[in-house]
C-alpha cells in the first residue's frame, strides 16, 4: 500500500509547491514509486515540472470524465497535472453525492503502483483540501518561520480533526518542517522552538534553508536536483526525504 500524504497549509507562500515537487524528485532519486498530484488551481507544482497540460487533468477526473493518467517526470516519478479550470471544481462538485470521497475513490486502482502517492493542497480549506485530507493518511505541514504562520496552524489542526471524526479514521498529521529558514535569525530559531515545543517529535530535523536555486528551478521547469544537484536546497530535501523513508516502519506498524 502506498503512503499517500496531502503537504497543506492554507497560509501561501510557505513554500508548499516547492516542497511537494522536490520531496517527490528526492524520494524518486532514492528509489521510491512516486506520484505527485496537483490539487491547486494555482497549476504551480504542474508548471514547476514544464508540463502544459490541456486535457486528462485532476480536473475532468474529478469530474467523472476520465481516470487519473499519470504523466512521465523522470523514472520512478509521475505526475497528474492541474488546470485553471479546477477553481469551479468545488462550486460545480458541490452537488454531487459523497463528493468528499471523488479523489479516495480515483486514487483506489492506481495506488498499488506507487510507494508514495503526495498531493499538493491548494491553499484553502475547501472542498479541493477536504477530498485531499479524506484521500490521504497523512498530513505534512511545510510552515515559514513567522509567528504568524503559527497562528494559521490552528486552523489546520481544526479540520484535520474534523476529517478525522467524520470522514477518514486514518488521517493524522504526521509531520512538521520549517521552509525559508536562517539559524542566524533570533526569530526563526524562536519558531522552531515554539513549533518543537507544540509538535514535539512530529518536527522534522531537517529545515529547508533560504535558497536562490530553489527560486530559480521552477523557471526551467526543473526540480532542484536535476538544477543545481549541489545547492544547499538539494542538500536539504534530500535529508527532508531521507527522514520520511525512516517514518515508513512506524507507518507500517499503525497500518498493522
Amino acid at each position: 500500500m502506498a503512503r499517500i500524504i496531502s503537504i497543506s497549509n492554507h497560509k501561501g507562500g510557505v513554500g508548499k509547491t516547492t516542497s511537494v515537487v522536490n520531496i517527490g524528485t528526492g524520494l524518486a532519486g532514492l528509489k521510491k514509486r512516486v506520484l505527485l498530484i496537483d490539487m491547486d488551481p494555482q497549476s504551480n507544482m504542474t508548471v514547476s515540472l514544464g508540463i502544459n497540460a490541456e486535457e486528462n487533468t485532476i480536473y475532468e477526473a474529478l469530474k467523472g470524465e476520465c481516470d487519473l493518467k499519470p504523466i512521465k517526470i523522470i523514472k520512478n516519478l509521475d505526475i497528474i497535472p492541474s488546470t485553471l479550470d479546477l477553481s469551479g471544481a468545488e462550486v460545480e462538485l458541490n452537488a454531487e453525492p459523497g463528493r468528499e470521497y471523488i479523489l479516495s475513490e480515483l486514487i483506489e486502482p492506481i495506488e498499488k503502483n506507487y510507494d508514495y502517492i503526495i498531493i499538493d493542497c491548494p491553499p484553502s480549506l475547501g472542498l479541493l483540501t477536504i477530498n485531499a485530507f479524506t484521500a490521504a493518511s497523512e498530513v505534512i505541514i511545510p510552515i515559514q518561520p513567522h509567528f504568524l504562520a503559527i497562528k494559521g496552524l490552528s486552523k489546520i489542526l481544526e479540520v484535520v480533526n474534523k476529517i478525522k471524526k467524520r470522514l477518514n479514521r486514518k488521517i493524522e498529521i504526521t509531520g512538521v518542517f520549517l521552509t525559508m529558514f536562517d539559524r542566524r535569525k533570533i526569530l526563526h530559531k524562536d519558531v522552531l522552538d515554539t513549533i518543537t515545543t507544540y509538535f514535539q517529535d512530529r518536527v522534522f530535523y531537517s529545515q529547508i534553508r533560504e535558497n536562490i536555486a530553489l527560486a530559480e528551478a521552477p523557471s526551467a521547469g526543473l526540480d532542484i536536483f536535476r538544477y543545481d544537484k549541489n545547492s544547499n536546497g538539494a542538500f536539504d530535501y534530500s535529508k527532508l526525504c531521507k527522514e520520511i523513508i525512516k517514518m515508513e516502519k512506524k507507518y507500517e506498524q499503525k497500518e498493522l
